[in-house]
């Protein structure tokens, strides 16, 4: 191990910050610049500083490395999903980073529901199949790649797709003729993500404007330059989004124009692209809602989902036109309640039913209502044997479907994908995840504990871990976190952990308040002027594992992402003592700074989530109570390795890049490492075998602080 590397020296550049008669001295603002070469220099410096600190990981992380790759069918496919005539589905291939989408026509005669067994390339390719995108041709010449939109016409003759080859999420798109294999004149450059086709001939797109707010929707018309693309939308107010998308029925369009807590809908007929967007419900702030289109006993009718009854959320119906005009919303018809204790997230609708998803007791559910010549059945919940799963529906664009397709996986269960027939309630299934090597799902055991909070309030924790250990020992322990936006983190398998699983540890994730696993209460009690309620809940989980025996504390460590980095940073400062080790990936470390300056990206959106310190001086003094790098003292802290990105626009690289800088100056103890991908973006490194590595040394880092192991 190389201890004697020196620390990198982080040059000071005072600049005094002043907001509210408060003032605050920040030496190392300077790294905000990222064309400046004291920066750079100071970035690689961080990462030969790294590499160096972990040579001694090199053995484990390339040992992981080989054991996800070892545990991943490289050569694989995906199940095919119908659109139009086409059976659409991708491949992968061993050796190669990315993906193929592929397509073959449906077979006449064949039943248009029931998904063809397609050979592999072992087995020889089937007669007509086509390679509609060669993601790996795309980035055979580019560090990053990354796709934003890849949509198809309902003919089946036009694919467009979108680029984005450095990681900042600005995207090119592409229109190729599918019939011909050429790609048409159509370039459009510095778009969102997604493209929605509106026919043949229409496209609409977002574009985001200077602090990177998707603010506007365009109307492409194939054939034409991007600069005769017709304005349709434009949003002024920075707290809110757009995005354009259309309905399953491919009958309407609609815009949404969204804040953190408070929704407008827009809406056209997809057979007038040229015509006005009519607005559905104006926007009333705290009111969100989503609308979808069915058809009931015959009459064209909006589904809704809002919350203007209840934080929770409520589905209701109104009609969807009034004499030959699209209808505003005004009365609505209730067809679930609000209620306390089922947090409402929204419903997909076809023809025949609608499909519900939605929260209970911290975990996501899923049912089924259908349709009659009279309006609507009962829900019918999708019933699960496990404790603590994961449920969603998936890939099912065609409107006319008999069968909805959904996902399923745990902790300890790899993901399975069913085809559920809505007539007889039959669930077929279509494929489940494969582990090659062989997996026993007897081999772990996962559950769910609750943890009380200083206030008293309940926090759900979920646990895996291998079904072998010594359990009435306490063992070294991951506790994970995220706990914002009302982002829930739920029971998923992962090929990647089972290498920290088979190591000896137990992997915890604390459902904190500021996520959604409880509803909407839930996230509001964890944002805002409560944010603090995320951190101490954290805290309350960590001392729990240790008190029951299930976490040493000279063996626990924590690690959270982006927002969760935030809840790093916050825990490393308020409980330096209760963590051995704490990775901060892409964290979200200097929060002040960022919400004081409305030129970023984001930051106007999220004084909805964090509170407005640029003009309100009692959110200032809350924010900065907390902000990680303001709040770091000459004290011990816990080993910390924070992993960023140059070219990300989520969270600036500078935020993580100041954060280790102060730590290495002012702690009194506790060894810092900052690693920059120096060509990537808020998700990381692109291609999969370089994200199966940074996957690697991150777990062999983690690791090692929590049980000594180095290989």
């Amino acid at each position: 191990m190389t201890d004697n590397v020196p620390v990198p020296h982080a040059p000071v550049h005072p600049v005094t910050r002043s907001f509210h008669g408060r003032e605050f001295v920040d030496d190392f603002e300077w790294m905000r610049d990222k064309t400046s070469q004291e920066t750079i220099d100071y970035l690689e410096a961080q990462n030969a500083y790294t590499t160096q600190h972990t040579a001694h990981l090199d053995e484990m992380s390339e040992n992981i490395f080989q054991e996800i790759k070892s545990r991943v069918k490289e050569t694989d496919m995906s199940v095919p999903t119908r659109a139009g005539d086409y059976w659409y589905y991708g491949r992968t291939a061993e050796g190669k980073d990315y993906g193929y989408s592929c397509r073959i026509p449906v077979e006449k005669g064949s039943d248009p529901w029931n998904p063809p067994t397609i050979p592999g390339p072992e087995e020889g390719r089937p007669d007509g199949e086509q390679i509609i995108l060669d993601a790996n041709e795309l980035a055979a010449d580019h560090e990053f790649f990354s796709i934003g939109a890849a949509s198809v016409t309902t003919s089946g003759r036009l694919f467009a797709y979108s680029v984005d080859t450095t990681g900042d999420e600005r995207f090119d798109l592409y229109i190729k003729d599918l019939e011909t294999g050429e790609l048409l004149e159509d370039h459009l450059t510095g778009i969102f993500y997604g493209a929605t086709w509106v026919g043949e001939d229409y496209i609409f797109y977002q574009r985001v404007d200077d602090a990177w707010r998707p603010d506007t929707v365009y109307r492409h018309k194939v054939g034409t330059p991007q600069d005769e693309d017709v304005l349709v939308f434009q949003e002024d107010d920075a707290r809110f989004n757009v995005g354009v998308g259309g309905s399953r029925s491919e009958k309407y369009l609609f815009i949404e124009v969204g804040s953190k807590i408070t929704t407008e809908i827009w809406a056209l007929e997809q057979d007038n692209p040229e015509g006005e967007f009519r607005v559905l419900w104006e926007r009333e702030r705290g009111v969100e809602y989503d609308v979808d289109h069915a058809v009931v006993a015959g009459q064209d009718t909006w589904i809704v989902t809002h919350n203007a009854h209840g934080p929770n959320f409520e589905l209701a119906q109104s009609p969807a036109l009034t004499g030959a005009e699209l209808a505003p919303l005004r009365e609505l018809d209730v067809l679930v309640p609000h209620s306390e204790d089922v947090r409402f997230e929204g419903v997909d609708t076809y023809r025949d039913y609608i499909v519900a998803v939605y929260r209970r007791g911290g975990i996501g559910q899923a049912a089924v209502m259908r349709l009659t010549e009279d309006g609507f059945t009962e829900f019918e919940e999708l019933q699960f044997d496990e404790e603590i799963f994961t449920v969603g529906p998936l890939g099912n664009p065609e409107w006319d479907a008999p069968v909805f397709r959904f996902s399923y996986a745990s902790f300890t269960q790899p993901t399975q994908l069913f085809d559920y027939w809505v007539e007889s309630g039959e669930r077929t299934l279509l494929k489940e995840q494969e582990v090659q090597g062989g997996y026993d799902p007897g081999d772990y055991t996962a559950y769910r504990l609750w943890t009380t909070a200083d206030d008293g309030t309940e926090i759900p924790v979920s646990v895996v871990h291998r079904a072998d250990p010594d359990t009435d020992r306490p063992q070294p322990t991951l506790l994970y976190g995220y706990g914002s936006y009302e982002s829930s983190t739920d029971p998923g398998f992962s090929y990647t952990r089972l290498s920290l699983l088979d190591r000896g540890m137990i992997f915890a994730v604390a459902h904190v308040r500021g996520g959604g696993e409880m509803g909407r209460i839930w996230y509001d009690d964890g944002k805002m002027d409560k944010k603090k309620n995320t951190f101490t809940d954290f805290i309350a989980v960590a001392d729990d594992l240790v008190e029951r025996g299930i976490a040493k504390r000279d063996a626990l460590v924590a690690e959270g992402g982006s927002a969760g980095g935030m809840l790093m940073g916050a825990v490393a400062n308020m409980a330096p003592d209760r963590f051995k080790a704490i990775q901060a990936v892409v964290p979200f470390v200097d929060p002040l700074t960022s919400m004081l300056k409305p030129e970023l990206p984001l930051t106007v959106t999220e004084w909805d989530e964090w509170g407005d310190p640029y003009h309100d001086p009692e959110y200032y003094d809350y924010m900065a109570s907390y902000a990680p790098y303001e709040n770091v003292e000459a004290k011990e802290y816990p080993n910390i390795l924070a992993v960023t990105s140059l070219n990300d626009t989520r969270v600036l690289y500078v935020e993580p890049a100041k954060w280790i800088a102060e730590l290495q100056r002012t702690a009194t103890g506790g060894t810092f490492l900052l690693k920059t991908e120096m060509s990537a973006g808020h998700g990381g490194v692109s291609g999969r075998y370089k994200k199966w590595r940074q996957n690697a040394f991150e777990y062999a880092w983690l690791i090692n602080q929590a049980t000594g192991l180095s290989k």
